[in-house]
């Protein structure tokens, strides 16, 4: 495989453990310190299905903690960081290498065509999240953020991007557990599905067989006690971190693969809707805002205000840092500390891609 120009450092040593692969996979990478990269083939620098796959050999486990203090917290996790586009690419592309949504590196690059990258322009990797308040454990997934947390039973959480209903299919709200779990699936077409089939594409068959490249559940599968609903792979990945199913939650097939090996029946999770987190880190508040896609949440600034206020948050924030956080909508964690309380120290800029190792 040609060396491409794209690296990553999943977060400051400080927030990640690199822990034991899934059986099977090649063993972990130790971090290692800045190199400069060599300039790649500008022939062969579209990203292959061996790259996408390859990535699943380090896990990343990010530590968090929930504190009623903001000085104590720990609840922003990961670090953002700086991509140099190259010739080839695509958001698509660039967003499933690094384990994003095609929504959440959209949001944080509005000013970028997603097709088209300009060579050597700086895309923003936004791989920097606030942990959902919760107090649910096991897999949840933030709708309008088409994220999921996967909070480990020893501690820690992974975090993947995920795609989600469109809104004539949404997912819905609501508290699970996983009761089954299927390697190379079938799909039996709810009869819904099969009518909708039939009207658009013309389509009649009432199944697919497991491992038929047209079938949209790809190789896993996780079944709910949420009745009509799953959690399973896809077929096709561009849907990831967009509403393209019928509700189900569709995840990368690498990734799939790897919460198939460490999720066990019997565990517990929640589809949770929260447009606004809030959370803090080194003494810092941060907001994180999404877009809501099911017009759920009347009023973002309001919402957003209630959170703080029920932590007793609010008084050590910069309204005017607050309300543009909620008009531009970013999908990353934004620092809205009132100056008078910035005493700790601010959290890393974004690292440019030559500051970095190539660990996949």
């Amino acid at each position: 495989m040609a060396l491409v120009s794209v690296v990553i450092s999943f977060a400051a040593a400080a927030e990640v453990e690199v822990t034991s692969p899934p059986e099977g996979a090649a063993a972990p990478v130790e971090q290692l310190p800045p190199v400069a990269l060599a300039e790649p083939d500008p022939s062969v620098l579209r990203f292959t299905e061996e790259d996408f796959l390859r990535k699943t050999h380090l896990e990343v486990v990010y530590n968090y903690r929930f504190d009623d203090d903001f000085r104590a917290e720990k609840s922003v996790i990961g670090n953002r960081h700086l991509y140099a586009a190259q010739t080839g690419d695509t958001f698509l592309d660039i967003a499933r290498f690094y384990s994003l949504g095609y929504n959440e590196i959209e949001a944080a690059n509005k000013d970028v065509d997603p097709w088209l990258p300009e060579r050597s322009k700086s895309i923003l990797l936004p791989t920097e999240w606030i942990v959902p308040r919760t107090d649910s454990r096991g897999v949840v997934v933030n709708i309008p953020e088409m994220r999921m947390y996967y909070f480990r039973p020893n501690g820690g959480l992974y975090t993947y991007p995920v795609g989600l209903g469109r809104d004539e299919w949404r997912t819905p709200k609501g508290r699970f557990k996983v009761i089954g779990k299927t390697k190379n699936p079938e799909w039996i077409i709810p009869e819904a599905i099969r009518q909708e089939r039939i009207r658009e594409k013309g389509l009649h068959e009432r199944s697919i067989a497991g491992g038929d490249p047209r079938n949209p559940l790809g190789k896993y599968r996780f079944e709910l006690t949420m009745p009509g609903y799953r959690i399973h792979g896809t077929n096709r990945t561009y849907g990831v971190g967009m509403q393209v199913s019928h509700g189900c939650v569709r995840l990368y097939p690498e990734d799939i693969e790897r919460l198939f090996g460490i999720v066990n029946v019997g565990s517990p999770g929640e589809f949770l809707y929260q447009p606004v987190k809030v959370g803090s880190r080194d003494g810092r508040i941060y907001v994180e805002v999404h877009h809501d896609i099911y017009t759920l949440v009347p009023g973002l600034y309001g919402e957003a205000r209630r959170l703080l206020s029920e932590r007793e948050w609010l008084g050590y924030v910069d309204e005017a840092k607050l309300q543009k956080a909620i008009e531009e909508q970013t999908g990353l964690p934004v620092d809205i500390t009132a100056a008078e309380f910035q005493h700790a120290p601010v959290g890393n800029p974004p690292m440019a891609s030559d500051q970095l190792p190539r660990n996949l």
